[in-house]
């Protein structure tokens, strides 16, 4: 039995890719009889019941993103605690605050760090206030110097494998996405969508799930909508999920003439996700920022064929003309692309099977278990490795305040 450390900037009840990335491995892991402890951080608006195993710091909403809380990396009970649980290995999801935190009381503690990099974040910077191009920059290498302090770094798809090649990381990396519960898609509702948002039997619906935000080319998805819409008037296009751009996305929806065909669900429970993923006909995705996009591997593993356009780890999800369409990023390649699904029923139907096949591929099942053999190889390495002397270094940690509650 391993006991992980995850130590991460967001966790529930926010939503993200990486959210559900924590979530997906750590119930793996317990399923196997492994201990899974969370050290993330804490959203004071929405007053999260505490939860066994979880340790959350105290944070403070992010100036741009205030759904988003930003931990504060400081406490000085972090120590005792990770000696009374006996930690075997830290699994860092972040570079930064809770991330950065992590790595030292890995090095501090002589434990394994692993680092999943999840997020592109060169491609956030517009959420940052000023100076946007020489933060990509700076971002770039703290990535790269985050990573070489890692034992393994865990990269969703080989494209992001070969960027941090390229932007100069020497550590070894594993090419390990996160996996689909493939269990969640069972026993779902056809009809969700008509019952619950008015959609009728003649419509055809274009999901698409994920952040309302600048990075996930929402803007781009409603322009090419409006091309189809033209090409067929009876579709309607669903957006599940908030964020940043929400309102503006609506205001845009009404300018243009089209709101009535956009439903807005806002945040769903994971209980009701799946049941719009089984009742939409098509999986738009036009994100060019996605290391992996998990919500592909969803679709797929409802049989909904996708199109998506062709960048990082949507290149890899999507198998290009078997279980969807890959294009260029033009809103004309990509509304023909959806016009050639929408028209084409037999490639759609042979579409969805392909899909549903595939999904297994990428279970959670499969990837858990080959990230805790990575887990079992880095520990048998730090334990049989020789011990070297280290002059002493007085610990900042120690000074530090306590900020971390249980």
């Amino acid at each position: 039995m391993m006991k992980i450390g995850v130590f991460t900037d967001s966790f529930r009840p926010y939503t993200s890719g990486v959210v559900r990335s924590i979530e997906l491995f750590s119930r793996e892991f317990t399923t196997r009889g492994h201990e899974v402890y969370i050290f993330g951080p804490d959203y004071p608006l929405l007053h999260p019941p505490r939860e066994e195993g979880v340790f959350r710091f105290i944070s403070l909403p992010a100036p741009t993103m205030p759904e988003f809380s930003l931990p504060i990396p400081i406490s000085v009970q972090l120590s005792p605690t990770i000696k009374k649980i006996g930690l075997d290995v830290i699994h860092v999801h972040s570079p930064f605050l809770l991330g950065s935190l992590g790595a030292r009381a890995a090095r501090r503690h002589k434990l394994p760090l692993i680092f999943t990099f999840h997020t592109l974040y060169e491609q956030y910077v517009h959420y940052f206030p000023f100076a946007r191009e020489a933060s990509k920059q700076v971002v770039q290498i703290i990535s790269r110097n985050f990573c070489n302090r890692c034992n393994m770094v865990i990269a969703p798809s080989q494209m992001v494998v070969n960027y941090l090649r390229r932007i100069g990381v020497e550590a070894p990396i594993s090419n390990l996405p996160t996996g689909v519960d493939l269990e969640e898609f069972k026993d779902l509702d056809p009809n969700w969508l008509k019952d619950n948002y008015g959609v009728s039997d003649h419509e055809k619906v274009l999901l698409f799930v994920g952040r309302l935000g600048k990075e996930k080319n929402v803007i781009f998805l409603i322009k090419s909508f409006e091309h189809i819409l033209k090409l067929h008037p009876h579709t309607k296009l669903v957006l599940v999920g908030t964020g940043p751009q929400e309102k503006h996305l609506e205001k845009l929806c009404r300018e243009t003439g089209i709101r009535d065909k956009v439903i807005f669900t806002g945040v769903l429970p994971r209980n009701l996700i799946v049941h719009c993923y089984a009742s939409s006909d098509l999986f738009v995705f036009p994100s060019v920022t996605e290391t992996q996009g998990l919500v592909i591997g969803e679709a797929k593993a409802t049989g909904l064929p996708v199109v998506a356009i062709r960048a990082f780890g949507p290149a890899e999800m999507v198998k290009h003309g078997k279980d969807g369409l890959l294009t260029d990023p033009s809103i004309t390649a990509f509304t023909n692309a959806i016009n050639e699904l929408l028209v084409d029923k037999n490639m759609h139907k042979n579409m969805r099977k392909e899909a549903l096949k595939n999904a297994d591929e990428i279970s959670s099942t499969k990837c858990a278990v080959k990230m805790l053999s990575i887990y079992e190889e880095l520990i048998e390495k730090k334990t049989s490795a020789p011990k070297k002397r280290k002059p002493y270094k007085k610990s900042v940690f120690k000074q530090r305040s306590k900020k971390i509650y249980y």
